[in-house]
């Protein structure tokens, strides 16, 4: 039996969600709205904190969606280096949006105030402007890094100093609440714009929401509409989304614990060295030279363990709803095994 570690978006719908998602009430979302996912809308909304949200199909594509409603054409979005829209949006903010992204690098993911400070240029004529800033919480690259409150807020007040918009990329925002003990709108309250998804963490098979206040909602119904998101019957897929809010969201803080597991049974092991994890994701970096992070996932999925590769020496480990306490015992020894 594999053991499949690589995400947390891998989970299957469990029996309760696919009869959820069967019996759903729906209309077509494009014409006159579906009622299943009005209902995950506000239920969002009222989540976050904000006024009102959209269902998207994708948690790129609401991050999309965000940055094309916030920042003009021929501006900046500054955000922290190694955040999802650097890596892992096909350089959609310059493809689609026609904004620029301008990293700030961190020692450990963490972006702060101070840093975006010191990275925002002056106003000589010849220079980009700033168009908006963006937030990643929990960090994926970073290793599901928590973003404290007071950080975000203080991030928060720059952004409004400055006059520039907060987007929160929330797609494992539920991680960073349960890991914080706070509600999910109290990390939600410093940005404009906060995206979900329902498919990490929360066992949904797709879909993610981008919260909004009531005035921006119309515009971003147009721009997704654009992007390709128009779509129709889809409180079906609502309703999964509906049922992990009820069912899965207050589990998570298992995945977390197994997380902590995995990496105290790697320990001391001579060739690797896991990182603490704050939440559900365990950095596992490969200490000799002689084997690349390709290799050793090559050979741990020959023994029925699955990871990514996070750079040459690095492997990551997702836990999530579908991996029980003895298959994290299980991985983890062969993980010792196979590296040894």
């Amino acid at each position: 039996m594999t053991i499949d570690l690589r995400s947390d978006t891998v989970t299957k719908p469990s029996a309760g969600m696919r009869q959820a998602m069967a019996e759903a009430e729906v209309g077509d979302d494009v014409l006159d709205g579906d009622p299943t996912t009005r209902k995950l809308e506000q239920r969002v909304a009222g989540l976050l904190g904000k006024e009102d949200a959209l269902f998207f199909p994708s948690g790129s594509q609401a991050n999309q969606a965000a940055i094309w409603f916030h920042a003009r054409p021929g501006t900046e979005l500054l955000l922290e280096a190694d955040a999802h829209h650097v890596h892992h949006e096909l350089a959609g903010a310059a493809a689609l949006g026609g904004v620029q992204i301008r990293p700030v690098a961190t020692p450990d993911g963490l972006l702060t105030a101070e840093a975006l400070r010191a990275a925002l240029r002056p106003g000589y004529n010849y220079l980009a402007r700033p168009g908006m800033i963006s937030i990643e919480n929990t960090h994926n690259v970073a290793g599901g890094k928590v973003m404290p409150v007071a950080v975000a807020v203080a991030i928060g007040a720059l952004a409004r100093e400055k006059g520039l918009p907060l987007h929160l990329d929330g797609a494992r925002l539920w991680n960073a609440a349960t890991a914080l003990g706070e509600p999910l709108s109290m990390l939600a309250e410093p940005a404009a714009t906060v995206m979900v998804s329902f498919s990490k963490g929360l066992g949904c098979p797709v879909g993610s929401a981008l919260a909004c206040a009531a005035s921006a909602r119309a515009d971003l119904w147009e721009i997704r509409k654009r992007l390709g998101g128009g779509m129709r019957q889809t409180g079906i897929l609502a309703a999964a989304a509906l049922y992990a809010l009820d069912h899965n969201l207050a589990r998570i803080g298992a995945d977390h614990e197994n997380a902590r597991r995995l990496a105290r049974a790697l320990e001391g092991h001579p060739g690797l060295r896991p990182l603490a994890p704050e939440t559900n994701i365990v950095m596992i970096d490969l200490v000799r030279d002689r084997e690349t992070a390709d290799e050793a996932v090559a050979k741990l999925e020959a023994r029925g363990v699955r990871v990514v590769p996070m750079g040459r020496k690095r492997l990551r480990a997702a836990l999530h709803l579908d991996v029980s306490p003895q298959q994290v015992e299980q991985a983890a020894r062969i993980i010792r095994e196979v590296l040894a």
